[in-house]
């Protein structure tokens, strides 16, 4: 029992805020320091939102084909895609000695058709960390959103302590706003029904797939990346980003994010990891849990 205990722990500390806390001291590199909110910017919002926008166009193409009852009510935008599916199926048959006969890919092969990489899933580098995010395939640059953090986003005022017990995947923006991360038990149920209640129609506005072990957006790992330490410097940062309301309705279901209050009129919080450095194909991301405001 002690044993299992010990070993749960040594998971868990590493995405604790109290324990995290009172080790800042002998982390300081974990500390971010930025004048104001307003600066804490790694690239700028237009980068962010471009770089989600060609990812999540590239998603919805290669999806095509399960798009219909969305396409019908939206024939302008059906035209746009069909123009770009026309210009990729092009490419594919240029490509068809390394890829005979393929036309749909994985979320994963897209994004590296993308962006020139894919992150995943694994053991951690850390000892007792736990499950981290690595780059799987492909190459980063520095200043590129390499993942997202998925989670139900909370204001200040809402409920979330039966959620926040014993959960160590709630990111605190600076505002004060918080995302629950966690796939699993109360905080998997409010996200899917918060989801579910937001539907219109065909129209999906964000993305469940994280909950689960198949990935529609191969971004929407995020809160597995862990924090960084003396022997493994952070080569990510968080950075908030508010989606725009002009944001494309029909691309809203790659988004991993869901707002916990349906009456609340204000864009949707998200937050995205941006490489601080480039970072090659095998190497773990390492976050910096906290920017400090001064």
């Amino acid at each position: 029992m002690l044993r299992e205990l010990r070993r749960r722990w040594g998971s868990y500390k590493y995405r604790f805020v109290p324990w995290l806390a009172l080790n800042l001291r002998r982390q300081r590199r974990t500390l971010r320091y930025v004048p104001e909110s307003s600066q804490d910017k790694i690239i700028a919002d237009e980068d962010v939102f471009e770089t989600l926008l060609k990812t999540f166009k590239a998603l919805f193409i290669n999806d095509f084909s399960r798009q219909a009852d969305i396409l019908t009510l939206l024939p302008e935008v059906k035209c746009q895609y069909l123009e770009l599916l026309t210009v990729e199926q092009k490419r594919s048959k240029v490509n068809s000695c390394t890829h005979p006969g393929q036309h749909v890919f994985s979320p994963e092969e897209v994004l590296f058709n993308t962006l020139g990489f894919t992150v995943g899933r694994d053991q951690s580098s850390l000892v007792s960390a736990g499950t981290g995010v690595f780059v799987t395939k492909g190459f980063v640059p520095k200043g590129t959103v390499v993942s997202m953090y998925p989670g139900t986003v909370y204001r200040k005022h809402e409920p979330i302590f039966f959620q926040s017990l014993g959960n160590p995947f709630i990111f605190r923006c600076i505002d004060g706003v918080l995302i629950d991360g966690n796939d699993k038990g109360l905080s998997r149920s409010v996200y899917r029904s918060c989801s579910r209640r937001d539907q219109l129609g065909p129209f999906q506005m964000s993305d469940e797939s994280w909950l689960t072990a198949t990935l529609q957006n191969p971004l929407a790992l995020g809160q597995y990346v862990n924090n960084c330490s003396h022997e493994k410097a952070a080569n990510v940062c968080y950075q908030e980003f508010d989606v725009p309301g002009h944001f494309p309705v029909e691309l809203k279901q790659y988004l991993p994010n869901i707002v916990y209050s349906h009456d609340i009129e204000s864009h949707l919080r998200c937050v995205v990891l941006v490489s601080l450095r480039d970072i090659k194909q095998g190497e773990e991301l390492f976050s910096n849990y906290y920017t400090v405001v001064r």
